[in-house]
């Protein structure tokens, strides 16, 4: 069992930055694919970015290409993610998530919400115009 604690939200006017983080605990002992997801109000929520159990590779929503970046401490218990040049359309609710069943490949990244099993309650990014 892991927990996850994403902080680093707030209100910000367009343009700004923020860097989100995600703090896992429990009790593990390797890394896993992690990735950072958004749901915005009356809407699904949304992959932004993932990254290998490896560290070694990434993928970002098209939405986000260019301003966002993932990365994660060499103990693989710290995620961040580095958002810039942000805009009122980023506003939503940012979740950090981590895959703990078995992936035997890792420099996969996984994409889709459902391939997670762990999440965190979220942190609120406003960005206002």
């Amino acid at each position: 069992q892991v927990q996850l604690v994403e902080s680093g939200g707030g209100l910000v006017q367009a343009g700004a930055s923020l860097r989100l983080r995600c703090v896992l605990s429990g009790r593990f002992w390797t890394s896993f694919p992690m990735g950072w997801f958004r749901q915005a109000p009356g809407k699904e929520r949304e992959f932004v970015a993932g990254i290998a159990s490896s560290g070694g590779r990434t993928n970002y929503a098209d939405s986000v290409k260019g301003r966002v970046s993932i990365s994660r401490d060499n103990a693989g218990n710290t995620l961040y993610l580095q958002l810039n040049s942000l805009k009122p359309e980023d506003t939503a609710v940012y979740y950090c998530a981590a895959r703990t069943v078995p992936s035997p490949n890792y420099s996969l990244v996984y994409t889709g919400k459902g391939e997670y099993d762990s999440w965190g309650q979220g942190t609120q990014v406003t960005v206002s115009s």
